[in-house]
């Protein structure tokens, strides 16, 4: 059974996703936030697999709250609620540890396979909308105008820098294969690799660490 919680400041939002996905078999609701602070205080109390994190909340917003799970060392895996053009800060909440995002109109459907996805480890749920995202943040002014210098991505091979520039550019793990005319199998091992390289915790932070750093741009 996963477990979720689910944090929006607007009950009626709450009710709508509650009932989505208590009528899922393997889905259940354990515990409901309206606010940020509720959100990391009820995340520490039930250990849900999945936090569906809003990002405008009082007291703090989801940005913060995600920031604060990841720190707490806590399992669950934060996947953020936004409208998309309207959430200019969900970046942030992606660079924070945020396991990637879902659009508040996407399809019921959609929704509860972005939730298995992640309860089973997976992240970048939408790649060519969050490079999007990434994209837009990065045009910002004042942000992008520089490159970030990380040491890290001189750790990656030829290959694996490959490997993340195709990433960041929004293909699975099976269309690189056919990029690059290798299986999955080797792909999955180059990602692996990436990941460790580049000490974070999913790919979306590798996507992140990849448009600071020029690898690739929107």
């Amino acid at each position: 059974m996963i477990t979720l919680l689910v944090a929006d400041d607007q009950p009626l939002v709450r009710v709508g996703l509650r009932t989505i996905l208590d009528n899922e078999p393997d889905l259940s609701v354990v515990a409901e936030a309206g606010d940020g602070v509720e959100a990391c205080e009820l995340t520490k109390r039930h250990r849900p697999d999945v936090v569906l994190m809003d990002v405008r909340m009082p007291l703090i917003d989801g940005i913060t709250a995600t920031q604060g799970i990841v720190a707490s060392g806590a399992a669950s895996r934060v996947l953020v609620l936004t409208t998309f053009d309207l959430d200019s800060y969900v970046y942030q909440a992606l660079k924070a540890g945020a396991s990637g995002f879902v659009l508040k109109d996407m399809p019921r459907d959609q929704l509860i396979h972005a939730v298995r996805v992640v309860a089973g480890g997976e992240t970048l749920l939408a790649p060519s909308v969050t490079r999007r995202l990434i994209g837009r943040y990065l045009e910002q002014p004042g942000v992008g105008d520089h490159v970030v210098v990380d040491p890290r991505v001189k750790r990656l091979s030829e290959r694996e820098t490959e490997v993340l520039r195709l990433v960041a550019q929004g293909l699975s793990n099976a269309e690189i294969a056919e990029e690059l005319v290798v299986s999955q199998t080797t792909v999955k091992t180059h990602v692996a690799s990436v990941l460790r390289k580049l000490e974070v915790r999913d790919r979306v932070q590798a996507v992140v660490l990849a448009f600071q750093c020029g690898l690739v741009s929107n």
